[in-house]
């Protein structure tokens, strides 16, 4: 697909690093399944990924974490 941001660019299946904060929790997740543009690297996730990723931050926020470090596993 056309990449939305750049205007310039094509996506392509890759990997990516997800970094999310909120109310003091830091929470990044390597190895993101998302659709990468070859032109600036802005990245797409699907909605079934998107959920998993926010699901992880929250239980991460909820066990009290400050930094969390995880790699996704589908």
């Amino acid at each position: 697909m056309k990449c939305i941001f750049c205007r310039n660019g094509e996506t392509q299946p890759g990997e990516t690093t997800v970094t999310l904060e909120r109310e003091g929790t830091t929470v990044l997740i390597k190895a993101v399944p998302a659709d990468i543009c070859d032109n600036c690297g802005e990245y797409y996730l699907s909605d079934k990924v998107t959920e998993q990723v926010l699901a992880r931050a929250q239980q991460a926020r909820e066990n009290g974490a400050e930094i969390e470090i995880l790699r996704f596993a589908a």
